[in-house]
C-alpha cells in the first residue's frame, strides 16, 4: 500500500531522519569518549604518585604496580579510541550508503529541471562523510570534557586551575575569531570552486567540440580565471587562519610552560608537591587538546557544514517523491490535453491537444523550434508541463511511478547517451537481462548483424558516452535500447538523423515490425521513410498544433497550402513593387 504524500511545504525528513537513525552511534561514541577521558587521568595520577610517594618511599614494588596499572589503563584507552574511530568510520559509510540513492534521484531531477551540478550532491555527501570519519568530529565529543580537566587542575591548586581556565578561554576566543575571519572567504571559495568544477566537467564532456574547433585555449583560460579567483579566496582564508592557528600554538606551548613555572613556584613556597606540578602540566595539555584539534580541523568542519547546507537545500527543492499505487501495464493509449510548457523566453508548447490510440504510429513534423523535442520530453516525463495533462491509458502520467512506467516506455533522444559498459548491458538498460531478450531487441532494431561485426560482439566494451562507436552505430544501439522489453509506447526523436541509406531502411523495417506488434509510436522526422510508416501526422509550428489527423489528409492540406502560397507570392511581389514605385515618385515630386 502506498504511503501518503508529504504535505506541500512541509520539510522533507530525509536528512533529519537519517541523522536520527545515527543517534545510537552518536551515543556510543559519547560513551567511549566518557571512558577515554576518564582514563586520561591515569597519566597525571601516575606522575603524582611517583613523585610524591615512590620517590619518597623508595618502594620499587609500588612503582611496578603503578606502572602495570598505568599500562592497563592506557591499553584500554587505546582500544576504546580505536573502536571509537572505527565506529565513526562505519557511521560515515552508512550515512553515505543511506543517502546516496535518494540524492542520486534528486540529482537527476535537478538536472532535468534545468539546474546543473546534480553531481555536486555526491561531492557534498563525500565531504560530510569525510568529516564524520575523522578525528575532527571526535574532537567535538572530547570538547565538553575540557571543564572537567580544568576542575581537576583547580583541585591541585587554584592558581594552576586559573592558568588552565585562562588558557582555555583564550584558545576558545581564538577559535571563534578564526571562524569569524574565514567564514565568508571559505564560503566564497567553495562556491567558486563548484563553478570551476562544473566548467571543467562541461569542457571534458564536450571534448570533441572543444578540440575540433580550437576552443581548448579558451576553455582552459576560463577555468584558469575561475580557479585563480578561488585560490585568491583560499589563500586569504589560509593567511587569516594561519594567524589564529599560530597564535593558538604559541598560547598552548606558553601555557604549558607557564603551568610548570607556576607549579615550581608553588613547590618552592611549599604550597604544592612536585607531583602536582607535573600532573597539572599533563592535565592542561589534555584540557586544551580538544580545542586545539577542533581548531586545526576547523576548515574541514566549515566545508562539511557548507556541504550539509547545500544538501538540505537540494532536499528542500527536490523532496522525495511519494510512493504511488502500482498500476497495470499500459497498452499505449496516449491523450494530450491543452499541454503548455513555458520556457525562459516564452512558451515552448501552447495548448497542444491530440489523442493516439494503442498501436498507432504518429509522425511529428514541423520547422525548427516548433516544440517537437519538448513534446517528446513531456510525454516521457522529462519535462514538467506548466499546464495541461498527459494521460497514458486514461491515467495522468504523474500518477505513475517512474520506475514502474519506465520499462513500458521506449525513448530515443536526439543525443543518444550511452554508458561505459558492454553493448549488451547498454541495450538491456544496464540490467543483467537474459541474452535472448537482448538479442531480440537488437534484431527488432535491425542491428544484430552490425553487432556481429564488432570485436567482441555483444560483449564489446564501450567507453563513456558510447566511445568506440560511430554516430550512426550509437543511434542504432539507442534504438535497440528503446525497443528492449517490447514497450507499449515508443517515442523516437529524429531517429534517422545519423543514419545512412541502409540504416534508414533498417529503421523503416523496425518501425513496421513494431507497428505490427501493436506498439504505439511517436516519431519526429521529415524524411519520406518516416512519414510512409505513419497512420497520422501531427504538424507543430511555434509550439502550436497546426494540423493533426490521418496522414493523407494532413499531407494533402499541406500541399494545398504550399500551392496557394506559390500562387499568392507573385501577386504580393507585384503589389509591393507597385507600392515602392509610387512611394519613389511621391518622394521625387516632394523633392522638386
Amino acid at each position: 500500500m502506498a504511503r501518503s504524500a508529504k504535505p506541500a511545504g512541509a520539510p522533507d525528513p530525509l536528512l533529519t531522519e537519517t541523522l536520527r537513525r545515527c543517534r545510537g552511534a552518536f551515543v556510543s561514541i559519547g560513551l567511549f569518549s566518557l571512558v577515554i577521558n576518564l582514563l586520561m587521568l591515569a597519566s597525571p595520577l601516575y606522575m603524582l604518585q611517583v613523585y610524591d610517594r615512590v620517590l619518597g618511599s623508595g618502594r620499587t614494588e609500588t612503582l611496578l604496580m603503578l606502572t602495570l596499572m598505568l599500562g592497563a589503563a592506557l591499553l584500554t584507552m587505546a582500544v576504546l579510541d580505536t573502536l571509537r574511530s572505527a565506529l565513526a568510520v562505519r557511521m560515515g559509510g552508512w550515512f553515505h550508503e543511506t543517502l546516496g540513492p535518494e540524492l542520486l534521484r534528486m540529482g537527476l531531477r535537478a538536472r532535468l529541471g534545468g539546474r546543473g551540478g546534480g553531481g555536486q550532491a555526491f561531492r557534498d555527501l563525500g565531504q560530510v562523510q569525510g568529516f564524520m570519519s575523522t578525528q575532527g568530529m571526535t574532537a567535538f565529543f572530547d570538547f565538553p570534557w575540557t571543564p572537567f580537566f580544568i576542575a581537576v587542575t583547580w583541585l591541585l591548586h587554584p592558581l594552576l586551575g586559573m592558568i588552565a581556565l585562562g588558557a582555555a578561554l583564550l584558545l576558545l576566543a581564538l577559535s571563534l575569531g578564526n571562524e569569524l575571519a574565514t567564514r565568508r572567504l571559505l564560503r566564497s571559495a567553495n562556491d567558486k570552486q563548484i563553478t570551476g568544477n562544473a566548467l571543467a566537467e562541461a569542457t571534458v564532456d564536450n571534448a570533441e567540440v572543444v578540440r575540433a574547433m580550437g576552443m581548448s585555449g579558451t576553455m582552459v583560460g576560463l577555468w584558469q580565471s575561475q580557479n585563480a579567483a578561488t585560490q585568491v579566496d583560499l589563500m586569504r582564508a589560509s593567511e587569516r587562519g594561519s594567524f589564529f592557528t599560530g597564535s593558538a600554538k604559541f598560547l598552548r606551548f606558553f601555557a604549558q610552560s607557564l603551568m610548570l613555572g607556576a607549579g615550581a613556584f608553588l613547590v618552592i613556597r611549599g604550597e604544592t608537591s612536585p607531583g602536582a606540578m607535573i600532573a597539572g602540566s599533563i592535565l592542561l595539555g589534555r584540557a586544551l587538546a580538544p580545542v586545539d584539534l577542533a581548531m586545526s580541523a576547523w576548515k574541514n568542519f566549515a566545508g562539511a557544514r557548507l556541504a550539509y547546507g547545500r544538501l538540505k537545500q537540494l532536499v528542500a527543492d527536490f523532496p522525495r517523491e511519494p510512493e504511488r499505487t502500482s498500476l497495470p501495464a499500459p497498452k499505449g493509449g496516449l491523450k494530450v490535453k491543452h499541454l503548455t510548457v513555458l520556457g525562459p523566453n516564452g512558451p515552448l508548447l501552447a495548448r497542444v491537444s491530440f489523442e493516439i490510440a494503442p498501436g498507432e504510429v504518429v509522425a511529428v513534423i514541423g520547422p525548427s523550434a516548433a516544440g517537437k523535442s519538448t513534446l517528446c520530453r513531456a510525454i516521457v516525463g522529462l519535462t514538467k508541463p506548466t499546464s495541461g495533462t498527459i494521460l497514458i491509458d486514461g491515467m495522468r502520467i504523474d500518477h505513475w511511478d517512474p520506475d514502474d512506467l519506465g520499462p513500458h516506455i521506449g525513448y530515443l533522444p536526439q543525443e543518444v547517451g550511452l554508458f561505459a559498459g558492454t553493448v549488451r548491458r547498454n541495450i538491456a538498460r544496464m540490467t543483467d537481462a537474459p541474452a535472448e531478450e537482448v538479442v531480440a531487441a537488437a534484431r527488432r532494431a535491425r542491428m544484430h548483424d552490425m553487432i556481429a561485426q564488432l570485436p567482441q560482439g555483444y560483449d564489446t566494451q564501450l567507453g563513456d558516452r558510447g566511445a568506440g562507436l560511430s554516430g550512426g552505430q550509437r543511434q542504432r544501439v539507442g534504438l535497440a535500447r528503446a525497443v528492449f522489453g517490447s514497450p507499449a509506447l515508443i517515442v523516437l526523436d529524429e531517429p534517422n538523423a545519423n543514419l545512412d541509406q541502409s540504416g534508414e531502411a533498417a529503421l523503416s523495417a523496425a518501425i513496421l515490425e513494431l507497428k505490427e506488434a501493436g506498439a504505439t509510436l511517436l516519431i519526429v522526422g521529415h524524411r519520406p521513410s518516416t512519414l510512409a510508416q505513419s497512420d497520422k501526422v501531427l504538424l507543430l509550428q511555434g509550439g502550436m498544433v497546426q494540423a493533426f489527423g490521418p496522414r493523407q489528409e494532413v499531407l494533402g492540406k499541406m500541399r494545398e497550402a504550399k500551392v496557394a502560397a506559390e500562387v499568392t507570392a507573385p501577386s504580393e511581389s507585384e503589389e509591393a513593387a507597385h507600392d515602392q514605385r509610387t512611394e519613389t515618385l511621391t518622394n521625387t515630386e516632394q523633392a522638386r
